[in-house]
């Protein structure tokens, strides 16, 4: 298997290589044959990282502990279930994965990529290849995964007890694939300017793309936040951890490049803004990589460092250097002449929207850099806790939440108070009656009544888009499903969003009730004791134990009186692997919409007592169905289009004529 994966890597980055001369040859020598030979060499890269991908799989089910890095990510008490996260446990497999992932995107994006946009395909190829290269040469020389050892161990190290939960057979490899999946929609962008098409041709693809990136990162993201949740421990689910930021600060931009992408579809406008706003995420996706790869900030989920780091850092530089020195030669010609015409339309709403995403990017990127900064000029390493981003992106987040209600009501080009004022009426009477509701409920916090009354603002803004459109459909003679159905498919995009839109909103009901709402104890109980927490009555029953050959684990047992006086059992669940000195927990959670129970039992006493931690966190539930959500609006928005839709805007900003098209 080492063989095999070794051979497959080397042919992998020939094959790489050939694209990379082939494309480049082809553009300045005007030969399609070289391009069309480019193309087919992409074809087979994500065939032989497959073979290698297969191998190391194979060396992990085989037990082959001559092969370093499986011997160093699992042992025989491993169950073969893990094997796939054992692959992608280390670095030297994370690698491979996300070169794997890269070649299979390369390969669907040369396929699908749109006859109008064949001349920019030799340099879209070329940066592309460029980027895989440089991947395969790390593997190859710096972090072979299938490195051979001189004496194979009888036994491996053994995977991290902290990957194995089913969170973990996609939280990373979406993370990854998202990170890396950036690369696409930045090679479309900077093909076209390298071939000097400054114009709008890139648009739909670049958005498609962007979508998938975006969608991989965000559905990443929350699995991330529900394996914390379940697995670490402290109760929590975002902890403005440095890889939980490097991950956040892309789709944050992405998420801006989004909105504005539609600008400039409809308007011609923001086009030099939309250039720079894919610069910077393909260069914040380096950087993440670069912060999971070097590991120069301390964090809980740094279980891939290496020394690596500078190798990754010079390249960040390189593709710095390179995106916007491409940016700046062509900036005459992306220079537009539609200009805002009024601060109260929606490309103004789009454009404050697109700051306060970067605004909350910058503050997050400030305090992931901030302990390298406080090292090279203070000597002494000084992170940034969870307070330090609450009080700043708390704002900011309120304030999003707030165009994200108001944004969609705008016109496009110009409006007047008066027209805005009609059209907030309904969603400005619905966040007053919810935060008056929620103040007789006793609701007395008023950042919590202001996010509560903003969430119902987005809620009732969407709902009016849609029962208008519904109804302007039902004087046609449709009924309301028919009507609601037909009026998704004729605007995906736009429909898809606010669907998202809503996800968002569910994730900040979430956030709010756990926020300011939740309970939290510590308490040391022996046999017997109980304690209460927010209406709940817990009971440790007692505590048993199993033993296996790399770990002791423990079981605590617990009679859980509800509120309404029902009673249920409950086991929290902990295991310590002396070997590796690590413990890993897993919550007894008793979910519903209102709120959890959470226990979590962390160490067992000499006189018999076990330590747990307690919590009720209000309203956590609709976190996890805001991912469902999100998903659900993802696909929508990128879902083909068939019917009417809008062709690029021309020189002048003025919207194009529908044209019919078939995809």
């Amino acid at each position: 298997m080492a063989q095999i994966g070794t051979i497959s890597l080397y042919i992998a980055l020939a094959l790489a290589v050939y694209a990379l001369a082939a494309a480049v040859l082809g553009k300045t020598r005007r030969s399609a044959q070289l391009v069309e030979s480019a193309r087919y060499a992409s074809y087979l890269i994500p065939v032989m990282l497959g073979i290698a991908t297969l191998a190391l799989v194979s060396a992990f089910l085989q037990r082959d502990f001559s092969v370093s890095y499986v011997a160093a990510h699992s042992n025989l008490a491993m169950n073969p279930i893990y094997t796939w996260v054992a692959f992608y446990a280390g670095n030297e497999g994370s690698l491979l994965y996300v070169a794997f992932a890269l070649s299979i995107f390369v390969a669907l994006v040369v396929v699908f990529l749109p006859s109008s946009m064949k001349e920019s395909l030799p340099a879209t190829l070329a940066i592309l290849m460029g980027i895989m290269v440089f991947f395969l040469v790390v593997m190859v020389s710096l972090a072979n995964p299938f490195a051979v050892l001189a004496r194979p161990p009888a036994d491996g190290q053994g995977i991290n007890p902290l990957l194995t939960h089913p969170g973990m057979f996609f939280h990373p490899p979406m993370l990854m694939a998202g990170l890396i999946s950036i690369s696409v929609p930045f090679s479309v962008v900077m093909g076209q300017m390298v071939s000097g098409k400054v114009g709008d041709e890139w648009v739909d693809l670049a958005r498609a793309w962007t979508l998938v990136a975006w969608a991989f990162l965000g559905v990443g993201l929350l699995l991330g936040s529900w394996w914390a949740y379940t697995i670490l421990g402290w109760g929590g689910y975002w902890a403005w951890d440095p890889i939980e930021n490097v991950a956040l600060m892309p789709w944050l931009v992405l998420t801006a490049f989004v909105h504005s992408i539609m600008v400039q579809k409809r308007r011609g406008m923001f086009r030099m803004w939309n250039v720079v706003l894919m610069n910077v995420a393909f260069t914040l996706a380096l950087f993440g990589i670069f912060i999971n790869r070097g590991g120069p900030v301390p964090s809980v989920h740094s279980f891939a460092s290496s020394a690596l780091g500078w190798v990754f850092l010079v390249f960040l530089g390189a593709s710095l250097v390179f995106s916007f020195g491409v940016f700046l030669w062509r900036f005459n010609a992306l220079r537009g002449i539609v200009s805002l015409e009024s601060s109260l339309s929606r490309e103004a709403a789009f454009l404050l929207n697109n700051l306060l995403f970067l605004g909350v990017t910058f503050v997050t990127l400030w305090g992931v850099v901030f302990p390298l900064v406080s090292q090279v000029f203070q000597g002494v390493t000084v992170t940034v806790a969870a307070p330090f981003y609450n009080q700043i992106n708390g704002p900011l987040f309120l304030a999003l939440l707030l165009l994200m209600g108001v944004g969609p009501l705008l016109p496009w080009r110009r409006s007047s108070w008066a027209t805005v004022g009609r059209a907030l009426r309904a969603p400005a009477i619905g966040a007053i009656v919810a935060m008056a509701l929620l103040a007789l409920l006793g609701i007395g916090n008023p950042l919590a009544l202001v996010s509560f009354g903003l969430c119902a603002l987005v809620t009732v803004s969407v709902s009016q888009e849609w029962v208008r459109g519904v109804m302007a459909r039902r004087h046609r003679g449709e009924n309301y499903l028919l009507a609601f159905g037909r009026l998704i498919a004729a605007n995906r995009p736009r429909y898809g969003g606010y669907v998202v839109h809503l996800a968002i909103v569910l994730l900040a009901v979430g956030v709010t009730g756990t926020t300011f709402f939740g309970a939290t104890r510590d308490v040391n109980l022996a046999p017997g004791d109980e304690v209460s927490v927010g209406g709940y009555t817990v009971c440790y029953l007692g505590e048993r134990t199993r033993d296996f050959a790399d770990r002791r684990e423990f079981f605590n047992d617990l009679l859980v009186t509800l509120p309404n006086g029902r009673e249920m059992y409950m086991t929290a669940w902990r295991a310590f692997y002396p070997d590796q000195r690590i413990a890993a927990t897993h919550a007894a959670i008793r979910s519903t919409p209102l709120e959890d129970l959470y226990v979590v039992s962390s160490e067992s006493l000499e006189d018999g007592r076990v330590v747990f931690r307690i919590l009720v966190n209000p309203l956590v539930w609709w976190m996890w169905v805001a991912g469902v959500v999100f998903i659900l609006g993802t696909l929508i928005a990128l879902w083909p289009q068939r019917g009417f839709a809008l062709a690029p805007a021309s020189s002048r900003g003025q919207a194009a004529a529908p044209v019919r098209v078939d995809l």
